[in-house]
């Protein structure tokens, strides 16, 4: 059964000026629910992730800062929000989630956060809207509790995975593959270890062979025994900032060949939805649901 986290708090917190295209995270489920590919029992709520776990990736003083309220007027500008107790909550649900996903990944080959993604958080601090790292923390829970050797981390939203990055510079089971807009933000890159950075206006006929032909040398490689995917979809041709030209079709392609080759090669696969940007939050919708129906298509 494909095993997804979701709780309204995902959107709920957020200021009101970021509320577009935030609300994704609530229609996302819905959609789902309403079209017939899932029912509420392929739903379930996280909760909130111990401090503990947290602090395998991220530094305690930055920790304390986030429940204390005391972060600079200098470090919210850098993470996008204004603080508050209820954004922290929020971010500690999400990171939860996507550890629970690890557990579902493992018994049914894979598992999906409707929100998550994080990847420019740091260890010591947060930045373009993202507090706390859940693929870091979820990688780094399952390499201390043994539960996983060598993890391969695909980072596809069209912005790099600079916090991600920097965070396992220096861990050899983790490797970071971040395939991303070359001239967009973080405009400072870290680097990964591979960075597949594309030009603006790359579109469906380059993008998808090249994927499919760097994952598939990665997996021979590497022989990951768990991956996380993060399925921006900031990639398609629609996107307000992306300078990419994916198709709509061609970004559900994409999807199915991360899991297609994931499953042929029985990698358990941890998924978040990442950034998306289009105009129209139907679109963002519509192309986020998309990655959930070809994980159901592929995996049953």
């Amino acid at each position: 059964m494909l095993k997804i986290a979701f709780d309204p708090i995902y959107a709920h917190p957020l200021p009101e000026g970021h509320r577009f295209p935030m609300v994704k995270y609530e229609l996302i489920p819905e959609q789902l629910i309403y079209e017939g590919s899932i029912t509420a029992l392929n739903l379930f709520t996280p909760e909130v992730c111990p401090d503990e776990f947290v602090l395998w990736t991220h530094d305690a003083a930055y920790l304390e800062k986030l429940h204390r309220q005391t972060l600079s007027a200098k470090e919210q500008r850098h993470i996008g929000f204004p603080q508050s107790p209820a954004l922290t909550k929020r971010e500690l649900v999400i990171a939860q989630g996507t550890i629970d996903c690890c557990h579902f990944a493992m018994e049914y080959g894979v598992a999906m956060n409707v929100a998550g993604g994080t990847h420019h958080a740091f260890a010591d601090r947060g930045e373009g809207f993202c507090l706390l790292n859940d693929f870091a923390v979820a990688a780094n829970y399952l390499l201390h509790r043994q539960l996983a050797q060598k993890i391969l981390i695909i980072d596809l939203d069209v912005h790099q995975g600079n916090g991600t990055a920097r965070i396992f510079e220096k861990e050899p089971r983790v490797f970071t593959f971040s395939m991303h807009g070359d001239h967009n933000y973080p405009f400072h890159k870290e680097r990964s270890d591979l960075d597949v950075a594309l030009k603006d206006g790359t579109h469906d006929a380059i993008y998808l062979p090249l994927l499919e032909n760097t994952l598939q040398t990665l997996i021979n490689q590497l022989k990951p025994d768990f991956a996380f995917f993060l399925s921006g979809v900031d990639i398609l041709d629609t996107d307000k900032f992306g300078k990419l030209k994916v198709s709509m079709p061609g970004c559900r392609r994409r999807d199915e060949i991360v899991f297609s080759m994931l499953r042929r090669h029985n990698i358990p696969c941890t998924v978040a939805m990442g950034g998306g940007y289009s105009p129209q939050v139907k679109t963002i919708v519509e192309a986020h649901c998309n990655t959930f129906r070809a994980a159901l298509d592929i995996y049953g």
